[in-house]
């Protein structure tokens, strides 16, 4: 493997190219034994790893949902503050348009899909955790089928594709974006919400931002990079913000724990977290998050 100098500094190139661009990518630094890479020509930052549908059932397994670690302790114990955060958006999304079809992809146990159905919207969730699907259809009354969308077979069209939390998720996703161009009506939006590597907190914790935690993350994106990606499905943007957001505490304590473990200084704030109750619901500082409304070209 070749060599890249950047500012004097020397680079290992990637075996992948870039996921949005496809030029040549070089590894920058590694995060749970995986690399972490950037494109050379637009500076998207990716993991190197092969993924596949096998990818997608391995690690969104029931351990995702229910095992702790930069996952959740106990996914359907959200169910109320993400139904919140589905009916925010269903209030944002009025600002735009009327409520319609909507498509929503990842929708776990079908939370934040019943909050944009709380405010008139109808339609399909597709979430690869078949126990979350079938959460969503048994005990919710949603339309959820057991897949992805890379995958996905269905001719419907929808007026909104929502990607709340699941682009950098993607294994494939140029061809995850194609399906959602595909079956979203001309004039159509998406709805994506997803982390910021260009912000404050990240600029600030650097290689130990919490966001870097691949397998299950493998794409990090700015404002601008995500507006190139978009455009090659035809796409431009209307809106953007940063979201108001909450977690369970034993959400935000499961993860610290995770991120923290082997140090000392993690040791003495894993014992402080114990006095904070489980069930509280505590602000997520969004700083290092954005939402963005596109809409798709006539």
């Amino acid at each position: 493997m070749n060599d890249l100098k950047i500012n004097s500094r020397s680079y290992k190139l990637s075996h992948q190219n870039c996921p949005l661009c496809n030029q040549q990518s070089h590894r920058l630094f590694q995060k749970h034994g995986y690399w972490i890479c950037a494109c050379q020509d637009c500076q998207h930052r990716f993991a190197e790893i092969k993924t596949s549908i096998a990818h997608v059932n391995q690690v969104y397994s029931d351990q995702y949902f229910y095992g702790g670690g930069t996952g959740y302790p106990n996914y359907i114990a959200e169910a109320k503050i993400l139904r919140k955060h589905g009916q925010r958006y269903g209030r944002i999304l009025k600002r735009y348009m009327q409520p319609g079809t909507v498509l929503d992809v990842g929708s776990a146990a079908g939370f934040i899909l019943q909050g944009l159905v709380d405010c008139g919207w109808q339609g399909l969730g597709i979430e690869p955790n078949s126990h979350m699907a079938e959460y969503a259809r048994t005990s919710l009354q949603l339309n959820v089928d057991v897949g992805t969308l890379e995958q996905l077979q269905t001719g419907e069209s929808y007026d909104l594709v929502n990607m709340i939390q699941v682009l950098g998720h993607f294994f494939d996703l140029q061809q995850a974006l194609k399906v959602a161009s595909d079956r979203t009506k001309v004039g159509g939006f998406w709805l994506m919400e997803t982390s910021n590597r260009e912000s404050i907190t990240a600029r600030i914790l650097g290689n130990n931002w919490h966001m870097y935690s691949p397998p299950s993350v493998l794409h990090w994106f700015t404002p601008t990079t995500l507006r190139q990606l978009v455009a090659q499905f035809g796409f431009r943007e209307v809106a953007r913000g940063k979201p108001e957001k909450w977690i369970m505490a034993s959400h935000a304590k499961s993860v610290l724990r995770y991120k923290l473990q082997g140090s000392q200084v993690g040791k003495i704030i894993a014992s402080m977290l114990n006095i904070i109750p489980d069930q509280l619901s505590v602000p997520y500082p969004a700083e290092d998050l954005f939402w963005v409304l596109f809409q798709k070209n006539g």
